[in-house]
């Protein structure tokens, strides 16, 4: 049996008590984590242990949240107030730790479906979609992390264009893969809104539903928006329902064409 998840923040018990709720067995199930591994539930080293624990049942994604624990980690970015990640910043084993995360997959592939954190501009196809996820997991995976993490963080430029080089083609992939919400029909990123999909600014729509899209009819599932919540349509699924603030954790049997869904209550969350 195969599962996508959504984003566990953290909240390791709610992610071993959807575990139960499946009836996983690493010896014959496998999860796709769609990121947000880590950071603001109270957890964050005890979801790292239990999620490498499962070896190879076991792809997670990167996340905005992943990656910023590799920014703070390299001292490219201060913690935050709200971050739980002292407990792996201040583990014997953090090194480990760490290299284990930057080895994760920005975007995958599994029973059909296209897997990223956040989402795609509706200039990619899947293919593109994976090519340049890889071209930014090298650079993630090498030998300068902190010299990429240090060019990694910013808004611009804020449109694909298939000539950007360098920094500026690198943070525009990681923006889009960990961090879009809206776009408008040329890719132009709007990082303001937080929202649900209705309070899409003018001029600009959920990035799922931007006509001419070059995925749109390619099965892609998704964390990162927990205001949109879930959405199970024949081509999209939605999986951050909110855990880490008081919402559920979701899980979607898919393989063999499944839309089998599978949720925990998380009654211990934050409030956004």
């Amino acid at each position: 049996m195969h599962y996508l998840i959504g984003d566990p923040q953290g909240c390791c018990d709610d992610f071993e008590r959807l575990l139960a709720e499946i009836g996983f067995s690493p010896s014959r199930d496998s999860l796709h984590v769609l990121g947000d591994l880590v950071n603001r539930g109270p957890a964050s080293l005890r979801t790292l242990q239990r999620l490498q624990s499962l070896g190879n049942a076991a792809t997670c994604l990167l996340g905005n949240h992943d990656l910023h624990l590799l920014a703070v980690a390299a001292g490219v970015r201060p913690l935050h107030a709200t971050d739980t990640l002292y407990e792996i910043l201040a583990s014997p084993q953090r090194e480990a730790w760490l290299d284990w995360v930057r080895h994760c997959p920005l975007a995958d592939t599994a029973h059909g479906w296209l897997m990223v954190h956040a989402g795609v501009v509706p200039q990619w196809d899947a293919a593109q979609t994976l090519a340049l996820a890889g071209e930014v997991q090298t650079l993630l995976r090498g030998p300068d992390l902190a010299g990429f993490l240090r060019v990694m963080y910013g808004n611009e430029p804020s449109r694909w264009d298939d000539s950007l080089q360098g920094a500026e083609r690198w943070r525009f992939v990681i923006n889009v893969l960990t961090r879009i919400r809206f776009c408008d029909a040329e890719g132009q990123l709007d990082f303001k809104t937080k929202d649900a999909a209705a309070a899409a600014p003018a001029g600009f729509h959920p990035w799922f539903d931007v006509l001419g899209r070059r995925t749109a009819g390619t099965p892609i599932a998704f964390g990162h928006w927990s205001t949109l919540g879930l959405r199970m349509e024949p081509t999209l699924l939605a999986l951050d329902t909110g855990c880490v603030w008081g919402g559920r954790l979701s899980a979607v049997r898919v393989d063999g064409g499944r839309r089998d869904l599978v949720q925990v209550a998380c009654p211990n969350g934050s409030r956004p």
